[in-house]
């Protein structure tokens, strides 16, 4: 698995914190983001990271803005992109059982680099459930198409 990981420049630190954790894992991924001192809006940097997770140059995507807030807004725009903010354990494990999504979304002023890492792991470690679930992913990629 291949993550893509991106953000603006409030999320700059939590980025590399992250960074470090998936290296002590030995995950692979690429870094789409900035480096400190640089400057990106967050919808410019999802877009980064969205077009290589839809293009299937990556499995999967984490993307850090202030809040996680905007940064999922801009990657939900994306087809094929199911972007979920996430501050605690039970979201980011259920995003993934019940939603398939494929864009974990963080908050660089509302989650510490340590809750940030066990995100990341829930993210990255559980499974699709699908069954039920699949139906209504469905629903939305049909959405996707309505729209």
């Amino acid at each position: 698995m291949i993550i893509g990981i991106g953000n603006d420049h409030a999320g700059t630190e939590l980025k590399l914190e992250i960074i470090k954790h998936l290296e002590e894992k030995g995950v692979e991924y690429i870094d789409y983001g900035i480096a400190p001192g640089e400057k990106i809006d967050y919808p410019d940097a999802a877009k980064r990271v969205c077009k290589e997770l839809v293009s299937g140059k990556v499995d999967r995507a984490i993307l850090i803005c202030g809040t996680g807030i905007g940064i999922s807004i801009a990657a939900n725009k994306v087809k094929g992109i199911r972007a979920c903010a996430c501050s605690d354990s039970f979201s980011a494990m259920y995003t993934r059982l019940h939603n398939d999504a494929n864009a974990l979304c963080l908050g660089g002023r509302v989650v510490g680099p340590g809750l940030a890492c066990q995100l990341v792991d829930l993210f990255l470690e559980t499974k699709f459930e699908g069954g039920r679930h699949q139906r209504r992913v469905d629903l939305i990629s049909k959405m996707e198409e309505e729209f």
